[in-house]
């Protein structure tokens, strides 16, 4: 049988060392010996004897907080041996390596996978307030391993080295030791030129030393659980209404 479809490019890609690594740019495999966290309803293959196992929001904890931000965390845990294939609606994958000591924010829509080895936590974005439903609550990884994000076309990395500002339904995730904050689009001259989409005029300002990464789509946040807090009502109030 010939066709294009079966270049190498398009052919499973294999290692011998366990973990998390690209198949392509759409597409994550995991070569499975022992246990990855990844969003539920993520999986598009597999190979070997795995198990999946629903987790919920992670925990008491974070169950609580996902009822209170929108920003809840429909995780599984898959363990066992064998090659597991992760994708989310053809956005494209990027691998981070956590070290000790380091800390991103992530928009909780954008994480795909990560080892179990890693801890996160739900955080609100500090200087937030009650001015935007976007990206209100984020979640905060910090340990020593790898992480798969998403992000909808190819990102630029900022390097915060001067205030920065961007549109909140852009900012993907950052350096957790930025100081953010939100204002309105007036305040800087632009009016109702950012945020068209959701009716809401703010841009969110970084200071600091770090990054942010930035993609090249303006969409509604929705968090890991699909943003039902958010779509509800509109920031937190509305969140806490719908609980």
């Amino acid at each position: 049988m010939r066709s294009a479809l079966f270049a190498a490019e398009n052919m499973e890609k294999e290692s011998q060392q366990p973990g998390l690594r690209l198949q392509n740019s759409k597409m994550l495999k995991a070569e499975l010996n022992g246990e990855i966290m990844a969003r539920t309803g993520t999986m598009v293959a597999y190979q070997g004897q795995v198990q999946f196992q629903a987790l919920g929001s992670g925990g008491v904890g974070k169950w609580l907080k996902s009822k209170l931000t929108g920003e809840g965390v429909p995780l599984m845990k898959v363990s066992g041996r064998g090659d597991v294939f992760f994708a989310d609606r053809s956005s494209d994958v990027h691998l981070i390596d956590l070290e000790p000591g380091d800390a991103i924010s992530i928009n909780g829509a954008n994480v795909l996978a990560f080892d179990a080895s890693l801890q996160y936590d739900i955080k609100m974005v500090q200087g937030v307030g009650m001015m935007s439903s976007a990206g209100l609550f984020n979640c905060v990884f910090t340990g020593q391993g790898r992480l798969a994000i998403t992000t909808k076309g190819t990102p630029v990395v900022l390097t915060v080295d001067a205030p920065t500002y961007v549109d909140p339904q852009a900012a993907i995730c950052w350096s957790a030791s930025l100081q953010t904050g939100y204002h309105r689009a007036d305040q800087l001259g632009i009016g109702t030129l950012l945020g068209r989409s959701t009716g809401e005029a703010f841009t969110m300002s970084f200071a600091g030393q770090g990054f942010v990464v930035v993609q090249p789509s303006e969409e509604p946040p929705q968090g890991l659980a699909g943003g039902q807090g958010q779509q509800q009502g509109g920031g937190v109030l509305g969140n806490l209404l719908g609980s």
